[in-house]
């Protein structure tokens, strides 16, 4: 069994920044790919970014620059460090874990930025 956990969602002014967690537990392999999607309120959701355990990242093109998606596999936990935050950043940030043909995701972590 897999969970896998988000931390760090809050609320911030346009233009500054928070650093979400998510730590994963229970049968984790060492190969794997951890990530970020979000869902904004009435919109699909969409993938943020990716990491792979050998550490390959992998961004959508319109957070390139602002957000940096890092990991500690000792933890089996990634981050995702947002800067210069924007209104149309508000979402729900959830986190995966993808191993063995399968996806777990976390539950989300709600992320507000106020302008």
């Amino acid at each position: 069994q897999v969970q896998v956990v988000e931390s760090g969602g809050g609320l911030v002014q346009a233009g500054g920044s928070l650093r979400l967690s998510c730590a994963a537990s229970g049968s984790i392999f060492s190969v794997n790919v951890m990530g970020w999607y979000r869902q904004a309120p009435g919109k699909q959701r969409e993938l943020v970014a990716t990491i792979t355990s050998g550490g390959s990242t992998n961004y959508v093109d319109s957070m390139k620059g602002r957000f940096t998606i890092s990991r500690d596999n000792a933890k089996n936990t990634v981050y995702l460090q947002m800067n210069n935050l924007k209104p149309e950043d508000t979402a729900v940030y959830y986190c995966t874990l993808r191993q063995s043909m399968h996806t777990y995701w976390g539950r989300g972590t709600q992320v507000t930025v106020s302008s």
